[in-house]
C-alpha cells in the first residue's frame, strides 16, 4: 500500500485543522443554520427584522395560520433566536441579536438579489 502524500505544508495542515469546527461548536453551528432550513422560519424572522409582533399579526401578515406560527415561534424561541415580551395578555416577539437579520441579509446578496 502506498503512503499518501500531503499537498499541504504543516503549516497551513495546523491552520486548517485548528480552523474547522467541531465538537460543541460544530453542533452550534449545525443548530444555528438548521434554523434557516424552513420558508416559514425565515419569513417569520424576516417579519421580526422590521418590528416586533404578536402571533395574530405574524398570521395575518404573512398569512400562516396561527398554529404554524405558535409551533415555529416556539422552536425559534427554544433555540435562543428570538425573544418574547409580554404585555398584558398579550406576548410580542422580536429577535433576540440583530446578527439574525445579517445572516439573512447576506444569504440574498450570495443569491445576487
Amino acid at each position: 500500500m502506498l503512503a499518501e502524500t500531503l499537498l499541504l505544508d504543516r503549516r497551513m495542515q495546523s491552520l486548517v485543522e485548528n480552523y474547522v469546527p467541531d465538537g460543541e461548536i460544530l453542533e452550534g453551528l449545525v443548530g444555528f443554520f438548521s434554523v434557516f432550513a424552513d420558508s416559514t422560519r425565515i419569513r417569520i424572522l424576516s417579519a421580526l427584522a422590521i418590528t416586533e409582533l404578536c402571533v395574530t399579526d405574524i398570521s395575518r401578515v404573512l398569512d400562516i395560520n396561527q398554529t404554524t406560527v405558535s409551533h415555529q415561534l416556539r422552536f425559534l424561541k427554544n433555540v435562543g433566536i428570538v425573544k418574547s415580551n409580554r404585555c398584558g395578555k398579550v406576548i410580542f416577539y422580536s429577535l433576540k441579536n440583530e446578527t439574525v437579520n445579517d445572516v439573512l441579509l447576506k444569504g440574498v446578496e450570495f443569491l445576487g438579489y
